[in-house]
């Protein structure tokens, strides 16, 4: 994102000056920190040709784009898949949702998973088409689709603020020759296909920053372990990014986010890189204590030390309907936003 800066010009105006002598306090300015308040609709297009619908709290037919925008939402989050059966999030679905997000002035996040379908901690597999790739193949191919998804975009009139290179990467990526574990725990092989997105990224649009991402934002010793090794294996990015879901831990939400907290600071401070909250959820029955949560930790992401927590962004909010079977939304069953997402309001 391109800031431009106009000049401000002071005009000083002379008083007279009495002989009793006053002292003043000096005025100390109020900085405020703004972060960036985010959902990954990736699913929305799907919805929408299975007939779903959304509604504000009136009961008014909107946009799901715009109503997510009318509740503070201002970044949107889209998963991108090489060759996914049915073809939602192709490169296609991912430029179609990214243009309706560009229209009505929101920043985008593109998630490159780099597989034909789900890339998690649990899965990293090749797509298809790449099945076969030695690892010098791959890194040029990893390298040749970053760079193409990124020129569509471009031509399409959209560049990404930022990319993900790889989802919840806890393993590395493109297994097995991206894994860590299967390759004796040595980061060089995943640290190599990192740097290939980050300089494909950077070929199109040097302003994008290049994110990678893993899971469980508030377990530090696992971040650690990751970027300890992406360092030491010379690794190119500028962010890193976590998820955060309370519900699938057997601790409080309020001590996930205090070890969080801790944790995005500690990042911050051990590598020099800022942080973001990538993925967020909590239970779509539960309104109140996902506000609770949200509330919490847009409060905590804002007081990273140095302005360097980014921003949070809520995983498909727009799911309900049981969509999918995910119960984690924000949502209701009437395809009305819950109380959930009033914490980005402010």
């Amino acid at each position: 994102m391109k800031y431009i800066f106009k000049p401000l010009f002071l005009f000083l105006v002379i008083f007279p000056v009495s002989c009793s002598k006053t002292q003043t306090t000096p005025i100390t300015p109020v900085t405020k920190t703004v972060i960036s308040k985010g959902a990954d609709i990736s699913w929305l297009t799907q919805m929408e040709a299975s007939g779903l619908k959304f509604y504000d709290s009136t009961g008014k037919q909107q946009d799901c784009i715009l109503l997510l925008k009318s509740l503070g939402i201002n970044s949107i989050r889209l998963r991108a898949w090489v060759n996914p059966a049915g073809g939602w999030n192709n490169t296609t679905d991912v430029v179609a949702k990214a243009k309706r997000a560009k229209a009505v002035g929101m920043k985008i996040l593109l998630d490159l998973h780099y597989s034909d379908t789900w890339a998690d901690p649990g899965h990293q597999t090749k797509p298809a088409a790449w099945s076969g790739l030695s690892l010098t193949s791959l890194q040029t191919t990893v390298y040749n689709y970053t760079k193409g998804v990124m020129d569509t975009l471009k031509l399409n009139g959209v560049i990404p603020n930022w990319v993900q290179v790889g989802n919840e990467t806890n393993d590395g990526m493109l297994w097995p020759d991206g894994g860590i574990s299967a390759n004796q725990n040595s980061f060089t092989n995943f640290a190599s296909l990192v740097t290939q997105g980050y300089n494909a990224v950077k070929a199109v649009s040097d302003t994008t920053k290049v994110i990678v991402h893993v899971s469980n934002g508030y377990d530090n010793s696992l971040f650690r372990w990751m970027f300890d090794g992406l360092t030491a294996g010379g690794a190119k990015f500028d962010i890193i990014g976590m998820s955060l879901y309370p519900s699938y831990s057997a601790n409080s939400w309020s001590s996930i986010n205090l070890q969080c907290l801790t944790n995005m600071n500690d990042m911050v401070s051990r590598y020099g890189k800022p942080v973001m909250i990538v993925e967020a959820g909590m239970p779509e029955n539960d309104p109140a204590t996902a506000k609770s949560f949200l509330t919490d930790i847009i409060s905590k992401t804002k007081s990273v030390a140095s302005g360097n927590g980014l921003g949070v962004f809520y995983w498909e909010p727009e799911c309900y309907n049981n969509w999918q079977g995910y119960g984690l939304g924000a949502f209701d069953n009437t395809g009305k936003p819950t109380a959930a997402l009033n914490a980005f309001i402010k």
